[in-house]
């Protein structure tokens, strides 16, 4: 338990400020904002809510949660390469992510094209993350 003393907390606050701004770019017009907010159910004026704001502090909370919790595990695991880390995220990715919200969909009658855009969210996110904190000592 000693080696929880021992990391690099600005690549962990990095790693969750690029989850943050992944997310930011991948729930935007450009990209995937306007299938996922049909698919969801979201009205057009949501971005302009009180709502929106709470999501955006809550996201970049739970972002910095989550690279704590996978610094933990790319360290545990010796990654000390960005494949190594990415396959660490992967995996973490496909067991705690992937595995669980694949069934839920299917369970709440989602199409699968909602699970693709959550999931590749989380994929590349922690593909990308998984990388920067197995190489940033």
């Amino acid at each position: 338990m000693h080696h929880i003393l021992h990391f690099n907390h600005l690549a962990i606050l990095v790693s969750a400020l690029i989850l943050w701004f992944l997310g930011a770019a991948w729930y935007s017009p450009a990209l995937f904002a306007k299938p996922w907010m049909a698919m969801v159910g979201t009205p057009k004026d949501a971005a302009k809510s009180k709502t929106m704001i709470a999501g955006m502090i809550s996201s970049f909370i739970g972002d910095l949660l989550l690279a704590f919790i996978l610094a933990h595990m790319v360290k545990w695991a010796g990654a000390d390469s960005f494949g190594f880390g990415a396959f660490i995220g992967g995996i973490v990715w496909l067991g705690f992510f992937a595995a669980p919200a694949f069934p839920q969909g299917i369970y709440e009658s989602r199409p699968f094209k909602l699970f693709a855009i959550n999931a590749g969210y989380w994929l590349v996110g922690l593909l990308i993350v998984g990388g920067l904190l197995a190489v940033w000592p």
